[in-house]
């Protein structure tokens, strides 16, 4: 279900350089665990492009398993699209809607069962077709990895943008919070109660991935720590290489400074009995060219 960003990992690099070549041996190996490799090549395409300085999209996947005792392989209910741009010191989240339908095997499913039907390759694969743009990467987290690392960092302040009560958590639309743990899970789970539905979800995602950026880029230092480290590297799964979270650390810090958010939005339909949400071609241009705007 949530995920979360190969950012983390980029910022704790630049600690690394701090505190000598141990560290720097403790986080390789941390990358190297994450690592998988991709069969369509997406890590030396970033591997080259990080080397250069140019812009880089990632896609970001979050499996609905790891916590709540879900232990199956899940689909990814949460998927982003991550444009950095170093030269317009700019970062682009854009959220996907899972309901998309899509064809795999002569059958319309849901695009969020991309994963399950395949792998990471066959999600970006399906996005890549989605959106007309190559992707350069992926980031895989489970949805108990992202209580993990929050709860590593002593929690993320969010502002609620609805009011509601989930799992016996309450909150209320403009109140803050020190989130972490099942409370924070129980607001980026939230979706029934929400008039947006699984877009209104979207949005409380993205505020939790900002604040975690936020807090990281305050204090780079508070997310290199052991415990944090050994989290990381226990609930993601990524395509990129050690060499490109190097780059990313050296060359695109300053993008995060300015995060812009966006959703794909379509209309709702039934398509064999599933609830599903339909891309006009009219939207599948307009995230296009916002993508494509953003990687110049």
């Amino acid at each position: 279900m949530k995920k979360f960003i190969i950012w983390f990992f980029s910022l704790a690099v630049v600690a690394v350089a701090a505190v000598g070549g141990y560290a720097i041996w403790t986080t390789q190996g941390a990358i190297q665990k994450m690592h998988q490799s991709s069969s369509i090549k997406t890590a030396d395409k970033a591997d080259t492009v990080t080397k250069a300085g140019k812009p880089i999209a990632i896609l970001l996947l979050g499996t609905d398993t790891g916590a709540l005792d879900r232990s199956y392989k899940g689909r990814t209910d949460s998927m982003m699209i991550a444009v950095v741009n170093p030269k317009k010191k700019q970062t682009l989240l854009l959220s996907l809607q899972r309901d998309t339908p899509i064809i795999i095997n002569g059958q319309t499913v849901k695009l969020n069962a991309a994963y399950a039907y395949g792998s990471a390759d066959s999600s970006i694969a399906q996005v890549e077709k989605l959106v007309n743009i190559k992707l350069n990467g992926y980031a895989l987290i489970n949805m108990g990895g992202l209580e993990s690392i929050v709860n590593s960092l002593n929690g993320v302040n969010v502002t609620s943008n609805l009011t509601f009560t989930e799992f016996g958590h309450s909150f209320v639309d403009g109140t803050t919070y020190d989130m972490r743990g099942d409370q924070l899970l129980a607001y980026v789970r939230e979706r029934h109660q929400d008039p947006r539905g699984d877009y209104g979800r979207q949005l409380r995602q993205q505020q939790v991935i900002k604040a975690v950026l936020a807090k990281a880029a305050t204090n780079p230092t508070t997310i290199f720590n052991q415990k944090f480290i050994n989290r990381l590297s226990s609930n993601i799964l990524t395509d990129l290489s050690f060499s490109s979270f190097k780059n990313l650390a050296s060359n695109y810090r300053k993008a995060l400074d300015n995060i812009k958010s966006g959703q794909m939005v379509g209309t709702s339909a039934t398509i064999n009995g599933q609830s599903m949400q339909l891309m006009s071609q009219t939207e599948k241009d307009r995230v296009h060219t916002e993508l494509e705007d953003a990687l110049k």
